[in-house]
């Protein structure tokens, strides 16, 4: 079996080459949402400092906290709004969606870059999360109907893994360049993505549904790495014959056997990853660190917790098809919990400023580097890759329902951050957060599937009654992603 197995890897080398060619393309996507989600917590220390009369500082008005918390979760607000729309473009094709974003994407940025008052950085901030709930939509779709089976999980959290990268750019970019510059450095990512987009295919799958049997094979020629595609194609082409003769009144009629409970796990999932505190300290790192330590410079610390981020990110693409998906769920929350709950312990023993704790910092930074790795390593990936995985595939464009509900929970808890820490103090606002963590756990254990190896049509079947999925795999194992 192990020879079959290594005899299958290095067989498939250049089919799998190209695969990886166009995921890391369309991965600048969720590069540009990484580097945007990053941005505030350093550009926000950067606007609420007094306009210099010196030259020194670029900008010409500074802003107050409650300003601050609103350019933070705007972006979130947006993409809320974008969710829904996003979903619904994806008929248009999943590339073609990508590129009609990607430009705005980038000129949305430079309303910042030129912004004479604090509500052009909000509309850029809106606009930009309307773009960002798109890409991070459409990206995951993408590449799980390009990718093979074995290394579908990998690939998916490469997504996930660039997004990180971004925001670990932005905190340290934001070291040297004040907010106009950020922004400017931030329109790179969406323009490149615009431009890359050109070198790759259009997924095959979405070509057959919409009756470009020529394009198709052409793409999933150049997908395959110009192995025999045959048998591949006339299988998908089967299989979309098959949905078509589907009534789509069915959706409706079978919502609650085959898609409520898909409905229930993402949503679910998304609502504990976006409570767990990861989205406020994400956009809060530096003045959430600068209050916890004393030793410590908070910009340093927020690179340092972006860099273990993408570490983490890079061991989960690997583990997420060894280990499974729900060990790595589990073990995520509970690390979680017990940092979050540590952290806010030593705050609430130390004062909230750090007092006489002069020596000590490595206990708060060890909680927060905790938090971060198991958030990165587990839920943050995972969530996103369960909605490529449980839905039925012709419905698959309603996980732009699991999306909009990620998004609104993310502004809920960033804008909310602000008055958590008022009402509760720091410490209160990172033990609220442990509790939901804990609470997410039980949700993980008692509703959360294990999809690890398996197939998309195995996942279908489970959800979709069986006189009415639409297979997706011959006997002989080939792979037909179809998600129109």
């Amino acid at each position: 079996m192990a020879s079959s197995t290594l005899s299958l890897i290095y067989s498939n080398r250049p089919h799998r080459l190209t695969q990886v060619v166009a995921t890391m393309i369309v991965a600048l996507g969720p590069l540009a949402t990484g580097l945007g989600k990053g941005y505030s917590s350093p550009a926000l220390a950067s606007m609420k400092t007094t306009p210099s009369t010196n030259g020194t500082h670029s900008h010409d008005f500074s802003i107050t906290p409650e300003q601050g918390s609103w350019i933070a979760s705007l972006s979130l607000l947006g993409a809320f709004f974008g969710g829904i729309p996003g979903g619904l473009a994806m008929r248009l094709g999943r590339k073609s969606v990508l590129a009609v974003v990607a430009l705005p994407f980038a000129l949305s940025w430079f309303l910042t870059v030129f912004a004479s008052s604090v509500y052009m950085v909000y509309a850029s901030s809106f606009m930009c999360g309307i773009c960002s709930a798109v890409v991070s939509l459409v990206t995951p779709v993408y590449i799980s109907e390009i990718a093979h089976p074995e290394i579908r999980g990998c690939l998916c959290s490469v997504a996930k893994l660039t997004a990180n990268v971004g925001m670990l750019l932005s905190f340290l970019l934001g070291v040297y360049l004040d907010w106009r510059q950020l922004a400017m450095v931030a329109s790179i990512a969406p323009a490149l993505l615009f431009l890359c987009l050109m070198l790759i295919p259009e997924t095959p799958s979405y070509l057959l549904y919409r009756g470009r049997d020529e394009d198709a094979a052409t793409s999933l020629s150049w997908l395959r790495g110009g192995h025999d595609i045959s048998q591949e194609l006339e299988t998908m082409r089967a299989n979309i014959e098959a949905m078509r003769e589907e009534s789509e009144v069915s959706c409706y009629r079978e919502w609650r056997r085959d898609l409520i409970k898909p409905v229930l796990i993402t949503c679910g999932l998304m609502v504990f990853q976006k409570f767990s505190g990861a989205n406020a300290f994400n956009f809060y790192a530096v003045p959430i660190l600068r209050e916890a330590f004393v030793g410590i410079n908070p910009y340093s610390a927020a690179v340092v917790v972006g860099l273990l981020q993408i570490l983490a990110g890079m061991v989960s693409s690997v583990l997420i098809d060894t280990v499974g998906r729900l060990p790595l769920l589990i073990v995520s929350n509970i690390l979680m919990s017990t940092a979050l709950a540590g952290f806010g312990t030593f705050l609430y023993v130390t004062g909230g400023n750090g007092v006489n704790a002069g020596g000590l910092d490595w206990i708060p930074l060890t909680c927060a580097l905790i938090f971060q790795v198991a958030f990165a390593l587990g839920i943050s990936p995972i969530s996103w890759i369960y909605i490529g995985e449980l839905f039925p595939l012709k419905h698959r464009g309603l996980g732009a329902i699991a999306n909009s509900v990620s998004y609104a929970c993310s502004f809920a808890s960033v804008k909310t951050f602000v008055d958590f820490h008022l009402l509760l103090g720091l410490h209160g606002a990172f033990w609220l957060y442990a509790g939901i963590s804990v609470v997410g756990l039980i949700f993980t254990v008692v509703l959360v599937p294990e999809t690890k190896g398996r197939g998309l049509q195995e996942m279908q079947e489970k959800y979709t009654p069986t006189e009415k999925y639409t297979p997706i795999y011959n006997e002989q194992g080939t792979d037909n992603k179809l998600l129109p």
